[in-house]
């Protein structure tokens, strides 16, 4: 009797034991598109009156957490089914990347846009605060 429970604790210990290795697979293989936001929203989270850090920090949150749960989805599908594609798409995204890298090297090189001088009159109001936090929450980045 005693040693049919041991075998069951050992056959859940097995188990155990493949999960953490799946996991730690599956970590290694989400690591970069978990930690690609970070730097974006560390430029993001930046300028915002004290008392509003908290909700600026809620919304980049649920934000992220939208991108993931479309894009992660997408990636385990892909390396399912359709393995050969990912590396396409890789590819892709690094001319994408290096295509912006040389606009923006152009961009500091031969143009030069003036950023428009702002004049703040008098304090903002709350609404004017809650605008402006959308305005830097929803641009391209």
């Amino acid at each position: 009797m005693a040693s049919g429970f041991f075998a069951l604790l050992d056959d859940i210990g097995a188990l155990m034991d493949d999960v953490v290795a799946m996991s730690k697979i599956t970590t290694k293989k989400t690591a970069g598109i978990l930690g690609d936001d970070l730097a974006v929203n560390a430029e993001k989270a930046t300028g915002f009156v004290a008392s509003r850090e908290i909700p600026v920090l809620w919304a980049i949150t649920k934000g992220s957490f939208l991108n993931k749960l479309i894009i992660l989805p997408i990636a385990f599908l892909l390396s399912a089914f359709l393995p050969s594609a990912i590396m396409v798409l890789l590819v892709m995204g690094g001319v994408y990347l290096a295509f912006e890298g040389a606009e923006k090297i152009y961009e500091f090189l031969f143009y030069h846009k003036e950023k428009p001088q702002v004049a703040i009159l008098s304090e903002p109001t709350p609404e004017d605060v809650l605008a402006l936090e959308k305005l830097k929450l929803n641009q391209p980045f």
